[in-house]
Parts: C-alpha cells; structure tokens; sequence
C-alpha cells in the first residue's frame, strides 16, 4: 500500500549560522525521506526558517540592522547550508512568507473560535528603564525548578518550560535592572484543557518515541500543563487577528510550530492535494518529527495541543525522533558561545557524502557524542574508500582494463541474492523506526560481506582458468551487489551512489527493491567514488 509521509525538521532560529549539532540533529529527517520516496511512498519533507522572536532583534541590535534583514540573512544562510550537505527537502520556507502568516492567522480564529483561545489582563514583566514590556528572552533570572541561571520560558540545565512570570530574581538582559509587574492584556491559549487529552496520546504513542523524549513529555505533564500566552508585546512577528492587539504579535512559540502545518498546505496546494484529506488521521499516513531534545515539549505537548484546537482531524505526531547534542569535547555546542563548526565550514573541508555517513553513522540517537575533525577523516578513509569504493572500483578497473568495460553474462549467486533481498527488508525497517545508525551498520555488513565473497571467489585467479563460468558468475554477483549497493546506500550517501547509477546506466531514481543490471551492458568511465584524505 502506497502511505502518506509527512515529515517535519525543526525550524531553526535565524540568529547565527548552523552548527553541527544542528545537522546531526535534522539529517535524519533527510535519510527518512529519501528511502522512503525510493519505496514509492508519497513524501511531504517540510522546515523552515523561525525568523521570529526576541533572539532575532538582540541579533540585530548586536549588527546594528533590523530583524528583517537578520531574518532574510540567516534564512539565505540556511539554505545554502542545508544544501551543500545535500538535503532535499521538499519546501523549505521561513515564517515571515506571506503564506505562512495568512494560514496562522486563519488557525488563531478557529482555535479562538472552538474555546481554545481567550482574553486575559495579567501581570507582566515591564522595565522601567527600557520603557517597555519584556518578551521571554529579554528576561534572565533563576529557573523555578533546578535554581540555575535561565532566560524565557526554558531552562537549558534542566530543560525544563515555564511561562517567564515563574523565573525567580529577574532582570532586564538589556539594561540589567530589576524587572517590575505591570498590568497588560494579552490573547491566551488554553492548553490546561488538553492536559488528560494529551496524556491520553502519550499513552498511545510514545513506546515508539526516544527515551528522551519520553522522559521529557512524561515529567512535563506530570508538572501539569498552564494556560501560555499566544501574544506579545513586540513589534517583529505576525499581526495578531484580533481587534485590540494591534499593538502585539503571535508568540513565536505557537506560530512557529504551525510552519510544518503551512508549509505542508503549501506542498499539497502545489501538487493539487486537498491538506485537510491527506492529513486526516489513519493508517495510511505516517508523521516523523525531526529535532533536537530542547525541543522536545513543543513537539510532544504543545504542537499536538495546537492540532486539537484548531479541530480539522489532523493526525498527531506519530515518530518523535530527538536526538542528544554534539559536543565539542566535553562542552555543548551553542550559538550564544559561538562554541561551535558550522555546517558551512564543514561542507568546505569535506564532501556532502563523507559529512552524512560520519553523522549518520554517529547520530546521537541515545547520548551525546563529540565532533572531531579526526573521526571524520579516519570514517572516510576506512569505510568510504577502504571498504565501499574499493569494492566498487576493484571490479569495474578489472573489467575495463581486461575486457574493455564489456560485463560478460553470468547468474548471480543464489545466496547473495537472499541477503540482499533480506538487506531492504531490514535497513528499510531500521530506517522507518529511526534507527540510523542500526541502519549504517547493516550496510557496512553488506559491503564488508561484498569484500569478503570477492576475496573468497578470487576473480583474479577465476579468469585464468580456460572454463570462465566461475568468473562470469562471480562478475554477475559483484555487479548486482554494486548495482544493489546503489539503492541501499543512496538516503545516506547520494552522491556516490548515483555516479554508480549512471556508471550501470541504471534509472535515474533509485527503487527499493531487488534490481539487477541489463545484458550486454558496456561500463562507462568509471569514477572514483571518494578519494582518500590525508
């Protein structure tokens, strides 16, 4: 059965170059997407760019420039970044489209409209120096739970959300002055209704969820969840639909998890689809979500809340895939450090394919991991070139240089063809639970298995012999173990598999499935698939 995939990246904030914990943290989403468009299934990979909020303007205030141009800035930035590492999202976009405010100004007035949203005058932070009430990140105090240093509505040593009114001792981050309570009115939605709704998903779906983010959604919900403002009194966002609030916009909160809503009614506005059928709940529709663990509660409480309030019967998440952080060493990479290897800097050094692989490979699925130039370099060497192009080059060198690139017939041994029927089976199921480095590990076992038959058989010796059936069937099997390793590989190193594709002239767009290569075939040039790195 042909299913429906949605899946979500995380929207990064447009306030500094990615990192490589960002990268680590999304690729999956690129791998999933991949193998399952080569599955035949109908992909929708969506992300954007958060280019709202308060992170935004103290990015600007530090540039001397305007939200505006930061957000246009970093959303170029991105990508470009998301690019060179070969992502292939099917649209990515940025919260200040005109699209994406238009439909969450639409979801605000049905949420408002079903009960979800209402009006409320409420003690808010004010600095009397700055003249003006402070947004979530303007304030810094301690955290209500763990007593450490934190900004907003969440602790980065506990991860821990809160509305900003619960930090104790806070100050003014621009002036650093004591902040003051003032009266001011906002819109507030009313996630305290959806508390036993929520834990009734959580209940019905997290034993397919990471453990962290099991830990994470469990002991949120336990905490109880509070009614959160959907406004703020800034003047960089989306203009709040409501009479009154001229003067605020939406919490970038609410509105930026509403970009994997837009930018998929985007998508199937372009290919003709009606969103509202194809997101409806059922078994032939599966959501991923692709993110790092800070984010875990708005992926898990917040966005399904959202979902249910604007009430069109849209599926919840289903595969919450959140991964632990990169570290440099010992430290984790931040953005306000500027601890940190943007991705940028990395596509520089190294090929799109070797960045994947080593990331792919190492995803901090379970436990952070640490970066180091020196890891990537020696995974390149030994299982790119060492084991995987070795393989491919060996065999096609031979037959170019003995046989002028002319693939003699022969049948494929049976027992290989088991495995590799077996090997789409397992790597798709590894794949489709968001076990990637599972995944990379039994792809490693089929090429390291290719190595070992074609050491075993010895085509070398085969071919002196005066019957060349032996050698024909070996060249057969090796060719077919090539022409599968093409497909099997391709979401996690496209590049090198599709100079393979072209090489045996096979279609364009890998399948996942069996394939074998067509009679008489003549070899192309044979590329090197990677080269070593000294």
């Amino acid at each position: 059965m042909k299913r429906k995939v949605l899946i979500g990246g995380a929207w990064p904030y447009a306030n500094y170059s990615l990192h490589v914990g960002h990268l680590a943290a999304l690729l999956p989403g690129d791998v999933i997407a991949r193998y399952f468009r080569q599955n035949g299934d109908e992909v929708m990979y969506v992300s954007g760019t958060d280019s709202h909020g308060t992170p935004i303007t103290e990015r600007a205030k530090k540039e001397g420039t305007n939200p505006s141009e930061i957000a246009h800035k970093y959303h170029k930035e991105f990508v470009e970044a998301f690019n060179a590492v070969g992502f292939s999202y099917d649209f990515y976009t940025a919260t200040y489209e005109p699209y994406h405010e238009s439909h969450v100004q639409q979801m605000l007035v049905e949420m408002k409209n079903n009960g979800y949203l209402y009006e409320k005058e409420k003690q808010q932070d004010y600095c009397e120096t700055c003249g003006k009430f402070l947004a979530d990140r303007e304030i810094t105090g301690l955290c209500p739970v763990c007593g450490k240093s934190a900004k907003g509505d969440q602790c980065d040593a506990c991860l821990t959300s809160f509305d900003p009114s619960d930090l104790k001792d806070k100050h003014c981050i621009t002036c650093g002055n004591s902040t003051v309570q003032r009266p001011n009115h906002e819109i507030v939605f009313a996630l305290s209704k959806f508390q036993s709704k929520l834990e009734k998903y959580y209940e019905e779906n997290h034993k397919v969820w990471r453990t962290n983010a099991i830990n994470e959604t469990k002991k949120y919900l336990e905490q109880g969840l509070p009614d959160r403002d959907a406004t703020r009194s800034l003047d960089w966002g989306i203009e709040v639909p409501f009479e009154g609030y001229e003067d605020k916009r939406v919490y970038v909160w609410i509105e930026a998890v509403m970009g994997y809503l837009t930018a998929a009614m985007k998508v199937a506005e372009e290919r003709g689809e009606d969103f509202d059928a194809w997101m409806q709940d059922g078994e032939d529709l599966i959501s991923y979500y692709i993110h790092g663990k800070d984010n875990i509660p708005f992926h898990t409480v917040i966005y399904p809340a959202i979902i249910m309030a604007v009430g069109r019967g849209w599926q919840l998440p289903k595969r919450i895939v959140s991964s632990e952080y990169v570290k440099l060493g010992e430290d984790k990479m931040s953005k306000s450090r500027g601890n940190l290897v943007t991705i940028l800097e990395l596509a520089d050094q190294f090929e799109s394919d070797s960045i994947r692989f080593f990331f792919t490979a190492n995803n901090p699925e379970r436990r952070d991991i640490s970066y180091s130039e020196e890891e990537l370099i020696a995974a390149h060497n030994k299982f790119l070139c060492g084991a995987f192009g070795n393989f491919v080059n060996r065999n096609v060198s031979f037959l170019k240089k003995k046989f002028k690139g002319v693939v003699p017939a022969g049948a494929v041994d049976a027992e290989i063809a088991a495995q590799t029927e077996k090997m789409y089976a397992d790597i798709g199921g590894k794949i489709e639970a968001g076990e990637l480095r599972a995944a990379v590990e039994l792809m490693l076992q089929y090429i390291q298995d290719a190595n070992k038959y074609y050491d075993a058989q010895a085509p070398w010796t085969q071919v002196k012999a005066e019957d060349q059936t032996d050698f024909n069937n070996t060249t057969a099997t090796c060719l077919y173990i090539i022409a599968n390793m093409s497909n099997l590989l391709a979401p996690v190193l496209p590049n090198g598999c599709a100079k393979i594709r072209t090489m045996l002239e096979l279609d364009e767009t890998p399948s996942w499935t069996p394939i074998n290569i067509k009679d008489g075939l003549v070899l192309g040039d044979c590329p090197i698939l990677y080269t070593r790195i000294q």
